[in-house]
């Protein structure tokens, strides 16, 4: 997303401990959109990684399960989050995903790559023009908000269904903030831009709770534990 500033993709690379990691794009929600192909492979073939990526359309092997578990991480292009988890769990890459995950794989994304691994989440790809709940992969307990100072109607749609009940407690992420988890445990947040953040949001039986989490800026690649 920000070919002049990869602090956030070195940062994932480094998050895998290898010196020349395998990384994975899977753009599936986008359905393979050539645009977001070429970006990220114009960006990870400047950095010390081997980039490759995972189509649904054009399968690059019959044994995906193989494909993922030899790939250092996994990065998951923005879209349509419910296309991205009718094809996942169809192709049974949802379960593949998991089991890579829990093998040490690190898992990341943006946008719907980044709601995808929470058990629920703010999406716009339920109804057309619409933002509205949805349920996906529950790697991670909670409820997730992409873009969060990045399109006007998030923050007060995430805000209304936490307080109506209809989400979870989770964590929204500004455009340009990450939260990395370590196992399903929050471990730090990072940005890539100095004023973007990652924050904790809760509904305390009176109001919502919206409590800023301190947010590393980055300058470069942080090491950082695995997964």
């Amino acid at each position: 997303m920000e070919p002049d500033n990869l602090s956030l993709d070195q940062y994932i690379l480094s998050a895998t401990g290898a010196a020349r990691p395998k990384i994975c794009f899977v753009p599936t929600a986008s359905g393979d959109a050539q645009t977001f192909l070429d970006r990220f492979y114009s960006s990870f073939n400047t950095l010390p990684c081997i980039p490759a990526h995972l189509s649904l359309f054009k399968p690059p092997t019959t044994d995906l399960r193989s494909f993922v578990l030899e790939q250092d991480a996994i990065y998951v292009g923005g879209g349509n989050t419910r296309a991205l988890l009718v094809l996942w769990r169809e192709w049974g890459l949802d379960e593949i995903l998991r089991e890579a995950w829990q093998s040490g794989v690190v898992m990341a994304g943006l946008s719907a790559g980044s709601l995808c691994w929470f058990e629920e989440g703010v999406s716009d790809s339920v109804k057309p023009q619409e933002l509205l709940p949805i349920s996906c992969l529950g790697f991670l307990k909670g409820s997730h908000c992409p873009h969060y100072d990045g399109e006007p109607g998030r923050r007060p749609a995430y805000h209304r269904f936490i307080q109506n009940g209809s989400l979870k407690a989770g964590y929204a992420a500004d455009d340009g903030a990450a939260l990395h988890f370590v196992g399903n445990q929050p471990w730090k947040a990072v940005s890539s831009r100095a004023s973007a953040k990652v924050y904790r949001v809760s509904w305390n039986a009176e109001r919502i709770e919206e409590i800023a989490i301190e947010t590393e800026w980055l300058s470069g690649a942080k090491a950082a534990p695995a997964n």
